[in-house]
C-alpha cells in the first residue's frame, strides 16, 4: 500500500523558498498580511480576550508574541492557540476555492509565526513554511470531500493540525521521519464539532482553529525529540479519512504534489461573515448600487446555493452573533442595510436592529441542484433584479484597504501602514521578532 502520509512528510521536509515561484510567494504573504490583520482586529474580541489571558497564565517566558496584544511574549504553543483563534474570531480569515474545509492563514500562519519567533527564523523560512504546510493541508481537506463535516466535524478542527505540524515542523528542521511523525502525532489531535451551529455555545467556532494551530506546535515539537506516531495516519485503516469521513478520494492527498501549488487556491474574505454567505452579500450589494433602492424598499429575496449551504446556514434567528455571521438571510440582511466590509457593523446593536431582523426573516435560501460540494455561487433574486456573482472574495488591490480596515482601531492608520508595507518584504526580513511588538 503506497504511504500518502510519507510522501506528503518526504515533500514538505524538501521544499524550499528557493523552489517557489514568484506568484506563489506573493500569495503567500498575501494571506499572511491578510490572517495579521485578521488577528489584530480579532484580538479586541471579549471571547479573544479570554484565550488571550489564558495563553498568558500558561506560557509565560517565551519569545512568541500574541498580536494586537500589548502583553509580554509568551511560549510558542501558547502564541499559536491565541493567534489561531483570534485569526478566526470574527470570519474574517482566508479560505481556499474550491473548498477544501481549510483555512490557509488562521491554522498555519499562527504556529509558524510562533515557531518562527522562538527559533529566530527569517522571513523566506516563514513563508517557505506556511506554503509547505498549506500543501499538505488543503490536499487532506480536498480529500475529503467535505464529508468530515457530513459527519458533524468542524473542518477546520480536523485538518488544520496537519498543516500546522508541517508549518512548524519545517521551521524546527524537522527529516523526513520525523516530519512522518509529526503528522502521525496531529491525525489524534484532530477534532472539533459542529454543534455550535445548531444555536448555542458559539465561541467554540473559534477555538477550533487556535487548537489545530496548537496542536501542530505539539506534534512538531515531540517530534522533534523522537516522539512517534503513525506513518499511516491519513489513509490508513484507522486513519483520518477513514474515521472522520462518510466518502474520501485518496488521490487527491498527492495529486499534482511537487508541481501545482494548491496554496494558490487561497482566497482573502471581503466580508466578515460565512464564505457560503459572500456571494449572496456581493449580488445585493451590486444590485442596490445599480438601482440605488433602500433595504426598506425590500420585501422578499430568494438566494440560491447547495444543498449543505441551505441545511447549515439558513438560519432566521440568530441567537447572537456568531450565528448571525453564519446565516446568509441575516448577511444578506445587513448588506442592504450597513456597510458590510466594515466589521463595525456586525456588532450587537445589528443584531437587535428591527429592520435588519425584519428583512433577515424574508430572505428565502433555497437548493440548487448539481452544486458540489465546494460551490459557493448563489443566485439572488430581489422584486427589482436579480444577479448572480461567483463569489465575494477580494480582487487584487483591495488587501491594503481590507488590511486598514481592520488594524486602524488598534494599531491606528499610520502604525498600520507600516506594517502593511513591511509584511510586503517579509522575504527581506533576517528576523521576525518585531511582528507583534509594541511600537
Amino acid at each position: 500500500m503506497a504511504q500518502e502520509t510519507v510522501r506528503l512528510a518526504e515533500y514538505a521536509t524538501a521544499l524550499r523558498y528557493e523552489d517557489l515561484p514568484p506568484e506563489v510567494v506573493r500569495r503567500a504573504k498575501d494571506c499572511i498580511a491578510d490572517t495579521v490583520a485578521a488577528i489584530i482586529c480579532g484580538s479586541a474580541l471579549p471571547w479573544s480576550r479570554i484565550v488571550i489571558r489564558y495563553a498568558e497564565r500558561t506560557g509565560p517566558g517565551g519569545k512568541s508574541r500574541i498580536l494586537g496584544h500589548r502583553g509580554a511574549a509568551v511560549q510558542a504553543n501558547a502564541a499559536a492557540l491565541a493567534n489561531g483563534a483570534l485569526a478566526h474570531a470574527f470570519e474574517l480569515d482566508s479560505l481556499t476555492r474550491p473548498g477544501a474545509g481549510a483555512h490557509p492563514g488562521a491554522t498555519v500562519l499562527p504556529p509558524a509565526l510562533a515557531v518562527a519567533q522562538e527559533r529566530g527564523s527569517d522571513g523566506r523560512a516563514l513563508i517557505a513554511a506556511f506554503v509547505g504546510g498549506n500543501e499538505v493541508m488543503i490536499r487532506i481537506g480536498r480529500a475529503t470531500g467535505h464529508t468530515n463535516e457530513a459527519r458533524g466535524f468542524h473542518a477546520p478542527g480536523t485538518t488544520g493540525p496537519f498543516g500546522a505540524a508541517v508549518a512548524a515542523g519545517h521551521l524546527l528542521g524537522l527529516d523526513p521521519r520525523a516530519m512522518t511523525n509529526a503528522l502521525g502525532v496531529a491525525g489524534s489531535l484532530a477534532g472539533g464539532l459542529l454543534e455550535f451551529a445548531r444555536g448555542d455555545g458559539g465561541m467554540v467556532k473559534r477555538l477550533h482553529l487556535g487548537r489545530a494551530s496548537e496542536a501542530g506546535v505539539l506534534a512538531a515539537s515531540l517530534a522533534a525529540d523522537g516522539f512517534e506516531g503513525p506513518r499511516t495516519v491519513i489513509e490508513g485503516e484507522f486513519g483520518f479519512l477513514k474515521v472522520f469521513c462518510t466518502k474520501w478520494d485518496e488521490a487527491e492527498l498527492t495529486r499534482g504534489l511537487g508541481e501545482d501549488f494548491v496554496v494558490s487556491s487561497t482566497v482573502l474574505k471581503r466580508y466578515p461573515c460565512h464564505s457560503t454567505a459572500h456571494a449572496a452579500v456581493r449580488a445585493v450589494r451590486d444590485l442596490q448600487s445599480e438601482h440605488g433602492f433602500k433595504g426598506a424598499a425590500v420585501e422578499a429575496i430568494t438566494v440560491t446555493g447547495t444543498e449543505r449551504m441551505v441545511e447549515r446556514h439558513n438560519i432566521l434567528e440568530p441567537a447572537d452573533l456568531m450565528l448571525a455571521q453564519y446565516s446568509i438571510p441575516f448577511c444578506v440582511a445587513l448588506a442592504l442595510h450597513r456597510e458590510a466590509r466594515d466589521p463595525e457593523s456586525f456588532d450587537e446593536s445589528a443584531l437587535r436592529d428591527p429592520p435588519i431582523r425584519s428583512l433577515c426573516r424574508r430572505v428565502r435560501l433555497v437548493s440548487e441542484p448539481g452544486g458540489g460540494h465546494g460551490g459557493m455561487g448563489s443566485t439572488v433574486t430581489i422584486a427589482l433584479s436579480d444577479g448572480h456573482a461567483e463569489n465575494g472574495m477580494l480582487e487584487p488591490g483591495e488587501l491594503e484597504d481590507k488590511f486598514l480596515r481592520l488594524t486602524r482601531g488598534t494599531l491606528g492608520e499610520a502604525v498600520g501602514a507600516a506594517l502593511f508595507d513591511r509584511l510586503q518584504r517579509l522575504e527581506e526580513e533576517k528576523d521576525l521578532a518585531w511582528l507583534g511588538a509594541q511600537p
